[in-house]
């Protein structure tokens, strides 16, 4: 185990910047030099939270004791504040959406390339236990084959903050909401999306969008559907997957859910038609007593490391990290996919290449 400890300043000292200050706290192979933001509020509450307080970025970048540099800004800026912190000789973290486009994200690879430094977007959201639960079906299909894949995220408080309300600096739930759950499902399935198609909501009157709804259908066949709504006053589950021996669901974030599967044991009888409405149906009857099984929720897939731990490892050459660049691009790309499907009215193929 390293006992080093790397210097970082975070830049951008809201709300996400001042959350980063108490991951960091908490790893024993980093600590917070300081921080830079615009904002006097937000420099005097970082002095208060007992940090230094740099008067320019500049200030920051000349400084040798530096070694991390963190981003925690609106997301119109993460690309020249990661190349100058790479090309200053900084590492870099940065908080995701990490880029406005593919081709931004693109140039901050070619600088952390070239300075031979680390540049890491913080895509924390592949540690969530119901992410890793889904995950830990899908390897070892605990429900048999996963073929439909829905991942949700609802709430019904608009868009929260300030510039999330502005899409010249990056606004809207896609790229705010959107890119989780994106990246876990690219880090999830390994297979490449052949098609998209979506649709984005402006119901409240924003910039930016406040929901959207995309479909995904990958090359082995699984269809994904993910949707962020943020005027959901009754929330749908967060996940709900089916396979070819059952179905399971995960409620919320306190992992609430359940799986149900077939009873492979059972004598196969017909289900009994029931009265539904003013017909009758026997397709849509429970099935009958005894042919399937309702079990809990399998332990969730294990990752090595959390993210800093990986990150510390990254930077002294001892781990890969677990959030790679190349993975990174393809969210981005799926991104910019989903905004053409929806602003043109079609389906986008061979989003890899999108924007290339």
């Amino acid at each position: 185990m390293s006992f080093n400890k790397h210097s970082v300043v975070i830049v951008g000292y809201g709300g996400m910047g001042s959350y980063h200050g108490q991951l960091i706290s908490s790893n024993e192979n980093l600590e917070v030099a300081g921080t830079f933001d615009l904002l006097e509020t937000r420099r005097q509450a970082s002095v208060e939270a007992g940090y230094k307080a740099y008067g320019s970025y500049e200030e920051v970048l000349g400084d040798p004791a530096v070694e991390v540099v963190l981003i925690a800004t609106p997301n119109d800026v993460h690309k020249d504040i990661a190349v100058r912190a790479l090309q200053a000789g900084k590492h870099v973290v940065c908080e995701k959406p990490v880029a406005m486009s593919s081709a931004e994200l693109t140039e901050m690879i070619a600088a952390a390339e070239a300075a031979g430094r680390v540049l890491m977007v913080h895509q924390n959201r592949r540690w969530d236990e119901d992410f890793r639960i889904i995950k830990q079906m899908y390897e070892t299909e605990t429900i048999g084959t996963l073929f439909q894949i829905e991942s949700r995220v609802h709430g019904a408080n608009g868009i929260p903050g300030d510039w999330r309300h502005v899409k010249a600096q990056g606004g809207g739930m896609l790229l705010d909401w959107g890119v989780h759950l994106l990246d876990q499902l690219l880090f999830m399935i390994d297979s490449r999306v052949v098609s998209v198609s979506s649709t984005l909501s402006y119901i409240l009157g924003n910039d930016v969008d406040d929901g959207f709804e995309a479909v995904l259908q990958f090359e082995n066949g699984i269809k994904a559907i993910v949707e962020v709504g943020t005027t959901n006053f009754i929330t749908l589950p967060r996940w709900y997957v089916k396979g070819l021996e059952g179905s399971a669901v995960i409620e919320d974030w306190s992992l609430t859910g359940k799986i149900i599967t077939r009873n492979n044991e059972a004598e196969h009888r017909e289900p009994t038609p029931i009265r539904a409405g003013v017909g009758l149906t026997k397709t849509m009857a429970p099935p009958s007593e005894g042919s399937t099984i309702t079990g809990v929720l399998p332990p969730a897939f294990e990752l090595p490391d959390g993210f800093y731990s990986n990150f510390v490892a990254v930077i002294e050459g001892t781990a890969e990290p677990i959030v790679k660049n190349a993975e990174v691009l393809r969210v981005q790309n799926l991104i910019e996919a989903i905004f053409a499907a929806a602003e043109q009215n079609e389906v986008i193929k061979n989003f890899d290449t999108y924007g290339a």
